[in-house]
């Protein structure tokens, strides 16, 4: 796909070159946020919680004060694979959450639970993303094949229609992107919320000053993807613009 893009650039003019610099643009800062994330994350994992507890332990007290008796905590493999499952009702933790007793892990816990909170008090952009998935999943795919082959029939043969079904494919994949964004960080909203209110979790300001910074750094690597996805989009409705039949 990158050697598709450059060859578009070279082809398209300079209105294509501005489009293919502004997505490396937003691809360099989407590789740098990933990055202070991480050195986020690893940082806070090294500070232990005055309380002790563990991720595991931090997600069973939250779900327990909200009255979320039906929601497993269990642990998954990987690292930083984090996340709520609305189909089986279960926060999975990585293990360096779930055992950690650390400041990242309880951040990660406690908002990976604020989505499970979402889900029982039926939070309407979970909702509306939840109900998206399947689309989105097909769009995912189609983007993957039409975008490229599409890419090549025009420039060949000057057809347009594939590039649009790819286009109109990459369209939901980007709105999804977006629609997630209220979602993560209402669920690090919710989070901080409890923690504040918890002082038996965490006992200090510095403690939730830094859950939330490592939030934050979280929320900020969605907010780049979902202008990476924009940015990809605009460039190729620009190239169907461009390119008259």
């Amino acid at each position: 796909m990158n050697n598709i893009l450059i060859i578009l650039g070279y082809v398209g003019g300079g209105g294509i070159n501005s489009g293919w610099l502004l997505m490396i643009g937003i691809g360099l800062v989407s590789l740098a946020v990933q990055w202070r994330f991480k050195s986020k994350f690893k940082q806070y994992a090294e500070i232990g919680l005055a309380s002790g507890l563990s991720g595991a332990e931090i997600a069973q007290r939250m779900l327990r004060d909200h009255g979320i008796a039906n929601v497993q905590v269990i642990s998954v493999e990987g690292e930083l694979t984090d996340h709520y499952n609305p189909e089986n009702r279960t926060v999975n933790l990585s293990p360096d959450v779930y055992h950690s007793r650390s400041v990242a892990a309880a951040a990660v816990a406690a908002h990976e639970c604020g989505h499970a909170v979402q889900h029982a008090k039926a939070y309407s952009w979970l909702t509306f993303r939840s109900a998206m998935v399947p689309i989105v999943s097909t769009a995912s795919t189609l983007t993957q094949w039409t975008l490229m082959i599409g890419v090549m029939l025009l420039i060949f043969s000057g057809n347009k229609l594939v590039l649009f079904i790819g286009v109109v494919a990459l369209g939901i994949v980007t709105t999804f992107s977006f629609i997630t964004l209220p979602v993560e960080f209402d669920a690090s909203r919710r989070a901080l919320a409890w923690l504040d209110n918890n002082h038996s979790v965490m006992q200090t300001r510095q403690e939730h000053d830094e859950a939330k910074d490592a939030l934050w750094w979280a929320a900020m690597t969605y907010v780049v993807a979902a202008l990476g996805s924009l940015a990809t989009l605009l460039y190729y409705v620009q190239l169907l613009n461009s390119r008259r039949g």
